[in-house]
């Protein structure tokens, strides 16, 4: 069947895999920091790595037969990539909402961009990072403003008991500690 014929969706495989969509209806929220390292990555992509693969794929593509030929349709493949996630992170920049979370520095009240420390009531103390959905990184203690924890989080204050909701059942934690970054300049 010809492709010309095909149905394509309307996301074009343009969202990267594994990275959450944004939900409808919310912005996307970013740091600062976090924006100018998606900026970085996206003109690294444009500037540097796409002509790079480009050059190859056209020396590739000049040695003859293209069907057997490895450096070329790996290339292609890698373009795809490429193209691909620029369009996403295009698409991410041209939405991103910039916010500063010094500007709350010294605040005792939960907002987005603050470092949080609570505790279980089994004890078990946690800090955690709310970011925006493309810049957390579980790994380093970051949680995006859309998780439940983040949700359970924001706007409340340092002493306050609150309630969350885990696929194991509500489990009650307390604030103890609200931090955030110190003005840069």
């Amino acid at each position: 069947m010809s492709k010309a014929f095909t149905q394509e969706t309307d996301q074009d495989d343009d969202d990267a895999p594994g990275l959450p969509a944004l939900p409808s209806g919310t912005r996307n929220y970013m740091t600062p920091a976090g924006y100018a390292r998606l900026r970085a990555e996206l003109f690294e992509l444009i500037d540097v790595e796409r002509p790079k693969v480009v050059e190859i794929v056209h020396w590739a593509a000049s040695n003859g037969d293209r069907s057997e030929n490895g450096d070329y349709l790996y290339g292609k493949k890698r373009l795809r990539e490429i193209d691909r996630r620029i369009r996403f992170l295009t698409k991410r920049l041209e939405v991103a909402e910039v916010v500063d979370p010094s500007v709350h520095h010294g605040s005792e009240q939960v907002f987005f961009g603050a470092t949080v420390t609570y505790v279980e009531g089994s004890g078990v103390e946690r800090t955690v990072t709310i970011l925006g959905i493309d810049e957390a990184d579980s790994l380093q203690g970051q949680v995006s403003w859309i998780s439940p924890i983040a949700r359970t989080l924001l706007k409340s204050r340092v002493g306050d008991e609150l309630k969350l909701v885990t696929p194991s059942g509500v489990i009650l934690i307390e604030v103890l500690e609200v931090h955030y970054p110190v003005k840069a300049g």
